[in-house]
Protein backbone atom coordinates (compact mmCIF):
# COMPACT_ATOMS: atom_id res chain seq x y z
CA UNK A 1 0.00 0.00 0.00
CA UNK A 2 1.52 3.51 -0.91
CA UNK A 3 2.02 6.12 1.74
CA UNK A 4 -1.17 7.70 0.23
CA UNK A 5 -3.35 5.45 0.52
CA UNK A 6 -2.16 4.43 3.99
CA UNK A 7 -2.85 7.80 5.20
CA UNK A 8 -6.19 7.72 4.07
CA UNK A 9 -7.43 4.70 5.37
CA UNK A 10 -5.86 6.14 8.48
CA UNK A 11 -7.99 9.56 8.16
CA UNK A 12 -10.78 7.30 7.30
CA UNK A 13 -10.85 5.59 10.58
CA UNK A 14 -10.33 8.49 12.45
CA UNK A 15 -13.33 10.07 11.02
CA UNK A 16 -15.35 7.14 11.40
CA UNK A 17 -14.13 7.26 15.31
CA UNK A 18 -15.05 10.82 16.00
CA UNK A 19 -18.37 10.67 14.38
CA UNK A 20 -19.36 7.57 16.70
CA UNK A 21 -17.99 9.52 19.91
CA UNK A 22 -19.95 12.84 18.70
CA UNK A 23 -22.85 10.82 18.54
CA UNK A 24 -22.30 9.32 21.88
CA UNK A 25 -21.90 12.88 23.57
CA UNK A 26 -25.31 13.83 21.18
CA UNK A 27 -27.37 11.64 23.05
CA UNK A 28 -26.70 12.48 26.10
CA UNK A 29 -28.70 14.52 28.78
CA UNK A 30 -27.94 17.52 29.70
CA UNK A 31 -25.44 18.00 32.93
CA UNK A 32 -28.20 17.61 35.69
CA UNK A 33 -30.75 15.89 34.05
CA UNK A 34 -29.21 12.41 33.63
CA UNK A 35 -32.20 9.99 32.10
CA UNK A 36 -32.63 6.43 33.23
CA UNK A 37 -33.56 3.36 30.94
CA UNK A 38 -37.21 4.57 30.64
CA UNK A 39 -35.96 7.98 28.99
CA UNK A 40 -38.03 10.14 31.69
CA UNK A 41 -34.71 12.65 34.07
CA UNK A 42 -34.01 10.99 37.25
CA UNK A 43 -31.80 13.87 38.51
CA UNK A 44 -31.52 17.57 38.17
CA UNK A 45 -34.77 19.50 39.53
CA UNK A 46 -37.90 18.84 39.24
CA UNK A 47 -39.63 21.43 36.39
CA UNK A 48 -42.93 22.04 37.45
CA UNK A 49 -44.99 25.46 35.11
CA UNK A 50 -47.31 27.53 36.67
CA UNK A 51 -49.70 29.77 34.05
CA UNK A 52 -52.07 32.33 34.93
CA UNK A 53 -52.87 35.60 34.58
CA UNK A 54 -49.80 37.94 36.52
CA UNK A 55 -51.35 40.64 34.44
CA UNK A 56 -54.79 41.92 33.72
CA UNK A 57 -57.93 42.26 34.97
CA UNK A 58 -58.11 38.43 36.10
CA UNK A 59 -54.06 39.38 37.76
CA UNK A 60 -55.81 38.76 41.50
CA UNK A 61 -56.65 35.23 40.30
CA UNK A 62 -53.04 34.35 39.23
CA UNK A 63 -51.76 36.19 41.94
CA UNK A 64 -53.71 33.98 44.77
CA UNK A 65 -52.51 30.86 42.45
CA UNK A 66 -48.75 31.64 42.59
CA UNK A 67 -48.79 32.15 46.13
CA UNK A 68 -50.77 28.86 47.11
CA UNK A 69 -48.84 26.85 45.03
CA UNK A 70 -45.33 28.56 46.11
CA UNK A 71 -46.15 28.11 49.38
CA UNK A 72 -46.22 24.00 48.85
CA UNK A 73 -43.37 23.97 46.49
CA UNK A 74 -41.16 25.61 49.80
CA UNK A 75 -42.15 23.44 52.03
CA UNK A 76 -41.30 20.24 50.20
CA UNK A 77 -37.91 21.91 48.72
CA UNK A 78 -37.09 22.68 52.79
CA UNK A 79 -37.62 19.04 53.45
CA UNK A 80 -35.43 18.06 50.82
CA UNK A 81 -37.69 17.93 47.99
CA UNK A 82 -38.86 14.71 46.19
CA UNK A 83 -36.08 11.49 45.59
CA UNK A 84 -33.16 13.79 46.77
CA UNK A 85 -34.14 16.76 43.79
CA UNK A 86 -35.74 20.24 44.11
CA UNK A 87 -38.85 21.29 42.46
CA UNK A 88 -38.54 24.42 40.00
CA UNK A 89 -41.92 26.44 39.73
CA UNK A 90 -41.73 28.65 37.12
CA UNK A 91 -43.85 31.09 36.21
CA UNK A 92 -45.57 32.05 33.01
CA UNK A 93 -48.20 34.84 32.53
CA UNK A 94 -51.22 34.00 30.29
CA UNK A 95 -52.31 37.48 30.29
CA UNK A 96 -56.18 35.67 30.76
CA UNK A 97 -56.19 35.51 26.63
CA UNK A 98 -56.48 31.78 25.84
CA UNK A 99 -54.55 32.77 22.76
CA UNK A 100 -51.25 33.60 24.95
CA UNK A 101 -52.49 30.38 26.92
CA UNK A 102 -51.42 28.00 24.26
CA UNK A 103 -48.78 29.52 23.18
CA UNK A 104 -47.17 28.56 26.32
CA UNK A 105 -48.91 25.44 26.58
CA UNK A 106 -45.87 24.42 23.13
CA UNK A 107 -43.74 26.24 24.81
CA UNK A 108 -43.40 24.45 28.10
CA UNK A 109 -44.24 21.10 26.49
CA UNK A 110 -40.99 21.91 24.40
CA UNK A 111 -38.97 23.08 27.46
CA UNK A 112 -39.34 19.86 29.53
CA UNK A 113 -41.99 20.73 32.03
CA UNK A 114 -43.23 17.28 33.20
CA UNK A 115 -46.42 19.42 35.17
CA UNK A 116 -48.66 22.27 35.22
CA UNK A 117 -50.41 23.93 38.00
CA UNK A 118 -53.27 26.54 36.53
CA UNK A 119 -54.41 28.28 34.83
CA UNK A 120 -57.29 30.03 37.16
CA UNK A 121 -59.15 31.13 34.23
CA UNK A 122 -62.03 28.38 32.71
CA UNK A 123 -61.61 29.64 29.02
CA UNK A 124 -57.57 29.64 29.03
CA UNK A 125 -57.32 25.88 30.81
CA UNK A 126 -60.04 24.36 27.75
CA UNK A 127 -57.71 26.54 25.45
CA UNK A 128 -54.48 24.91 26.41
CA UNK A 129 -55.77 21.27 27.47
CA UNK A 130 -56.05 19.76 24.28
CA UNK A 131 -51.81 20.47 23.61
CA UNK A 132 -51.33 19.40 27.16
CA UNK A 133 -53.23 16.27 26.59
CA UNK A 134 -51.10 15.69 22.91
CA UNK A 135 -47.94 16.04 24.90
CA UNK A 136 -49.24 14.12 28.27
CA UNK A 137 -48.44 16.96 30.77
CA UNK A 138 -50.95 16.57 34.08
CA UNK A 139 -52.84 19.63 34.55
CA UNK A 140 -54.13 20.63 38.06
CA UNK A 141 -56.45 23.74 36.98
CA UNK A 142 -58.29 26.55 39.22
CA UNK A 143 -61.25 27.41 37.15
CA UNK A 144 -64.73 25.50 37.89
CA UNK A 145 -66.10 25.41 34.12
CA UNK A 146 -67.81 22.30 33.75
CA UNK A 147 -66.78 23.12 30.12
CA UNK A 148 -63.34 22.03 31.45
CA UNK A 149 -64.25 18.30 32.45
CA UNK A 150 -66.56 18.45 29.25
CA UNK A 151 -63.39 18.24 27.57
CA UNK A 152 -62.69 14.54 29.08
CA UNK A 153 -58.76 14.91 29.39
CA UNK A 154 -57.46 12.39 31.03
CA UNK A 155 -54.30 14.60 31.88
CA UNK A 156 -56.86 17.89 33.25
CA UNK A 157 -57.90 17.74 36.84
CA UNK A 158 -59.92 20.27 38.93
CA UNK A 159 -58.54 21.94 42.57
CA UNK A 160 -61.83 22.58 43.19
CA UNK A 161 -65.55 21.95 43.04
CA UNK A 162 -67.11 22.27 39.63
CA UNK A 163 -69.64 25.20 38.94
CA UNK A 164 -72.75 21.99 39.17
CA UNK A 165 -71.79 21.72 42.48
CA UNK A 166 -71.12 25.40 43.82
CA UNK A 167 -74.71 26.07 42.06
CA UNK A 168 -76.84 23.16 43.18
CA UNK A 169 -76.35 23.80 46.77
CA UNK A 170 -76.61 27.91 46.68
CA UNK A 171 -80.19 27.15 44.71
CA UNK A 172 -81.11 24.20 47.44
CA UNK A 173 -80.20 26.95 50.32
CA UNK A 174 -82.42 29.67 48.34
CA UNK A 175 -85.45 27.82 47.65
CA UNK A 176 -85.62 24.92 50.04
CA UNK A 177 -84.20 26.77 53.36
CA UNK A 178 -84.83 30.70 52.97
CA UNK A 179 -88.17 30.05 51.04
CA UNK A 180 -87.00 32.71 48.00
CA UNK A 181 -88.47 32.09 44.31
CA UNK A 182 -88.47 35.41 43.24
CA UNK A 183 -84.84 35.12 41.18
CA UNK A 184 -83.14 37.08 38.62
CA UNK A 185 -80.00 36.20 37.17
CA UNK A 186 -76.74 38.50 35.35
CA UNK A 187 -73.95 36.43 34.12
CA UNK A 188 -71.64 37.54 31.40
CA UNK A 189 -70.50 35.14 28.44
CA UNK A 190 -67.36 33.96 29.08
CA UNK A 191 -66.40 30.33 29.64
CA UNK A 192 -66.83 30.95 33.28
CA UNK A 193 -70.02 32.67 33.29
CA UNK A 194 -71.68 30.68 30.61
CA UNK A 195 -70.93 27.87 33.06
CA UNK A 196 -72.52 29.85 36.12
CA UNK A 197 -75.53 30.16 33.87
CA UNK A 198 -76.13 26.88 32.60
CA UNK A 199 -75.19 25.12 35.76
CA UNK A 200 -78.14 27.60 38.08
CA UNK A 201 -80.52 27.57 35.89
CA UNK A 202 -80.68 23.91 36.23
CA UNK A 203 -80.85 23.90 39.74
CA UNK A 204 -83.72 26.28 39.46
CA UNK A 205 -85.29 24.08 36.61
CA UNK A 206 -84.95 20.84 38.84
CA UNK A 207 -87.05 22.84 41.72
CA UNK A 208 -89.53 23.85 38.94
CA UNK A 209 -88.35 28.04 38.97
CA UNK A 210 -87.97 30.21 36.12
CA UNK A 211 -85.67 33.38 36.54
CA UNK A 212 -87.60 36.83 36.55
CA UNK A 213 -84.92 37.70 34.50
CA UNK A 214 -81.79 36.67 32.65
CA UNK A 215 -79.59 39.08 31.74
CA UNK A 216 -76.14 37.99 30.04
CA UNK A 217 -73.40 41.19 30.22
CA UNK A 218 -69.72 40.29 28.18
CA UNK A 219 -66.77 40.15 29.82
CA UNK A 220 -65.39 43.21 29.27
CA UNK A 221 -68.46 45.51 29.78
CA UNK A 222 -68.34 48.16 31.78
CA UNK A 223 -71.82 49.98 32.45
CA UNK A 224 -74.61 47.46 33.42
CA UNK A 225 -77.50 49.65 33.65
CA UNK A 226 -79.44 48.48 30.76
CA UNK A 227 -79.52 44.92 32.20
CA UNK A 228 -80.24 46.13 36.14
CA UNK A 229 -82.69 48.20 34.99
CA UNK A 230 -84.20 45.55 33.09
CA UNK A 231 -83.61 43.13 36.54
CA UNK A 232 -85.10 46.30 38.83
CA UNK A 233 -88.52 46.12 37.13
CA UNK A 234 -89.23 42.65 38.10
CA UNK A 235 -88.17 43.61 41.61
CA UNK A 236 -86.29 39.67 42.86
CA UNK A 237 -85.12 39.49 46.31
CA UNK A 238 -82.60 37.67 44.87
CA UNK A 239 -79.85 38.42 42.01
CA UNK A 240 -77.68 35.54 41.16
CA UNK A 241 -74.29 37.06 39.77
CA UNK A 242 -71.99 35.07 37.12
CA UNK A 243 -69.08 37.00 36.67
CA UNK A 244 -65.81 37.57 37.69
CA UNK A 245 -64.19 39.12 40.69
CA UNK A 246 -64.12 42.75 39.26
CA UNK A 247 -67.24 42.80 37.06
CA UNK A 248 -69.27 41.41 39.88
CA UNK A 249 -67.94 44.03 42.44
CA UNK A 250 -69.35 46.60 39.56
CA UNK A 251 -72.37 45.46 39.10
CA UNK A 252 -73.10 44.99 43.12
CA UNK A 253 -71.98 49.06 43.08
CA UNK A 254 -74.15 49.69 39.81
CA UNK A 255 -77.06 48.04 41.09
CA UNK A 256 -77.15 50.29 44.77
CA UNK A 257 -76.30 53.28 43.04
CA UNK A 258 -79.84 52.48 40.66
CA UNK A 259 -81.53 51.46 44.12
CA UNK A 260 -81.84 47.67 43.86
CA UNK A 261 -81.95 46.04 47.58
CA UNK A 262 -82.21 42.67 46.53
CA UNK A 263 -79.59 40.15 47.94
CA UNK A 264 -77.04 38.78 45.33
CA UNK A 265 -75.59 35.90 45.80
CA UNK A 266 -72.79 33.70 43.73
CA UNK A 267 -70.10 31.32 43.78
CA UNK A 268 -66.13 31.01 44.49
CA UNK A 269 -65.96 35.11 43.18
CA UNK A 270 -68.14 36.70 45.44
CA UNK A 271 -66.38 35.47 48.88
CA UNK A 272 -63.17 37.27 47.36
CA UNK A 273 -61.49 40.71 48.69
CA UNK A 274 -61.57 41.94 45.23
CA UNK A 275 -65.50 41.78 44.88
CA UNK A 276 -65.59 43.16 48.19
CA UNK A 277 -63.56 46.12 47.71
CA UNK A 278 -64.41 47.16 44.10
CA UNK A 279 -68.14 46.72 45.12
CA UNK A 280 -68.15 48.38 48.40
CA UNK A 281 -67.96 46.86 52.03
CA UNK A 282 -71.63 48.16 52.44
CA UNK A 283 -72.82 46.99 49.15
CA UNK A 284 -72.25 43.40 49.38
CA UNK A 285 -73.34 43.54 53.10
CA UNK A 286 -76.08 40.15 52.82
CA UNK A 287 -74.62 39.01 49.82
CA UNK A 288 -74.65 35.11 49.55
CA UNK A 289 -71.50 32.98 48.67
CA UNK A 290 -71.48 29.15 47.57
CA UNK A 291 -67.78 28.24 49.05
CA UNK A 292 -65.92 25.17 49.82
CA UNK A 293 -63.21 27.51 52.11
CA UNK A 294 -65.59 29.48 54.56
CA UNK A 295 -63.07 30.32 56.77
CA UNK A 296 -59.04 30.44 57.81
CA UNK A 297 -60.17 29.84 61.20
CA UNK A 298 -62.34 26.50 60.01
CA UNK A 299 -59.71 23.86 62.09
CA UNK A 300 -56.29 23.33 62.44
CA UNK A 301 -55.12 22.96 58.93
CA UNK A 302 -56.52 26.21 57.51
CA UNK A 303 -55.38 27.61 60.87
CA UNK A 304 -51.95 26.75 60.08
CA UNK A 305 -51.87 27.39 56.32
CA UNK A 306 -53.10 30.82 57.06
CA UNK A 307 -50.66 31.52 59.32
CA UNK A 308 -47.59 30.22 57.45
CA UNK A 309 -49.64 32.54 53.90
CA UNK A 310 -49.66 35.37 56.27
CA UNK A 311 -45.41 35.16 57.22
CA UNK A 312 -44.77 34.53 53.83
CA UNK A 313 -47.01 37.08 52.28
CA UNK A 314 -48.12 39.83 54.46
CA UNK A 315 -51.48 39.28 54.00
CA UNK A 316 -54.64 36.96 54.59
CA UNK A 317 -55.36 33.41 52.77
CA UNK A 318 -58.73 33.30 50.80
CA UNK A 319 -60.19 30.72 48.59
CA UNK A 320 -57.64 30.87 45.54
CA UNK A 321 -54.85 30.85 47.44
CA UNK A 322 -55.98 27.22 50.14
CA UNK A 323 -57.66 25.86 46.11
CA UNK A 324 -53.46 26.14 44.46
CA UNK A 325 -52.12 25.40 47.42
CA UNK A 326 -54.04 21.87 48.24
CA UNK A 327 -53.38 21.15 44.43
CA UNK A 328 -49.77 21.74 44.84
CA UNK A 329 -49.77 19.37 47.62
CA UNK A 330 -51.94 16.73 45.78
CA UNK A 331 -49.38 16.84 42.43
CA UNK A 332 -46.02 16.78 44.70
CA UNK A 333 -47.54 13.78 46.51
CA UNK A 334 -48.42 12.01 43.26
CA UNK A 335 -44.57 13.25 42.21
CA UNK A 336 -43.20 11.11 45.60
CA UNK A 337 -45.58 7.98 45.60
CA UNK A 338 -44.31 7.53 41.40
CA UNK A 339 -40.94 8.66 41.84
CA UNK A 340 -41.25 11.34 39.70
CA UNK A 341 -43.19 9.35 37.11
CA UNK A 342 -44.07 11.88 33.92
CA UNK A 343 -47.10 11.17 31.23
CA UNK A 344 -49.82 9.13 31.91
CA UNK A 345 -47.93 7.42 34.74
CA UNK A 346 -47.98 10.91 36.66
CA UNK A 347 -51.63 11.28 35.76
CA UNK A 348 -52.55 8.06 36.88
CA UNK A 349 -51.15 9.23 40.04
CA UNK A 350 -52.43 11.78 40.64
CA UNK A 351 -55.47 9.57 39.87
CA UNK A 352 -54.67 7.58 42.54
CA UNK A 353 -54.02 10.13 45.59
CA UNK A 354 -56.27 10.99 47.81
CA UNK A 355 -56.11 14.22 50.22
CA UNK A 356 -57.79 15.85 53.49
CA UNK A 357 -56.78 19.04 52.09
CA UNK A 358 -58.08 22.72 53.12
CA UNK A 359 -61.09 22.35 50.68
CA UNK A 360 -61.99 18.82 52.27
CA UNK A 361 -61.37 15.32 51.40
CA UNK A 362 -60.08 14.68 47.64
CA UNK A 363 -60.75 11.76 45.81
CA UNK A 364 -60.41 12.13 42.05
CA UNK A 365 -62.57 10.24 39.68
CA UNK A 366 -62.24 9.68 35.98
CA UNK A 367 -63.88 13.04 35.33
CA UNK A 368 -60.83 14.76 36.65
CA UNK A 369 -62.80 16.40 39.55
CA UNK A 370 -61.68 15.24 43.09
CA UNK A 371 -64.24 17.40 45.51
CA UNK A 372 -67.85 17.82 45.56
CA UNK A 373 -69.44 19.67 48.13
CA UNK A 374 -69.81 23.25 49.14
CA UNK A 375 -71.64 24.89 52.19
CA UNK A 376 -73.32 28.46 51.97
CA UNK A 377 -71.72 31.90 54.11
CA UNK A 378 -72.99 35.58 53.84
CA UNK A 379 -70.86 38.39 53.78
CA UNK A 380 -71.16 40.54 56.87
CA UNK A 381 -69.49 43.65 57.95
CA UNK A 382 -67.02 42.72 54.86
CA UNK A 383 -66.41 39.40 56.64
CA UNK A 384 -67.48 35.61 54.45
CA UNK A 385 -69.33 33.78 57.56
CA UNK A 386 -71.43 30.75 57.68
CA UNK A 387 -74.95 31.23 56.87
CA UNK A 388 -77.84 30.42 58.64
Amino acid sequence: MSRTSLSRTLWSRFAVTAAAALLAVAGCSAPGADKDSTGKNSSGPIKIAIIDAQSGQLSSLGAWELKGAKLAVEEWNKAGGISGRQIQLDVFDDQGDPTVGTNLARKIASEGYIAMIGTAESAVTIAMAPILQQNQIPNIASGQSPGMVALKSPFLFLNGPTSTTYDETLAKYIVETKGVKNIAMITNNGSYGKGEHDAFTKALAARSITPVADQVVTTDQKDFSAALTTIRQKNPQIIFLGAEEVESGLIVKQARDLGITATFAGAAPQGTPVFRDTAGVTAVEGTLVSTPYMSNDLNDKTKAFAAAYKAAYNEDAELHGAKAYDGAQILLNALKSSNVATGKALADAIRATKRDGLLGSFAYDGTGVGIFATTIGTITGGKLVPAS
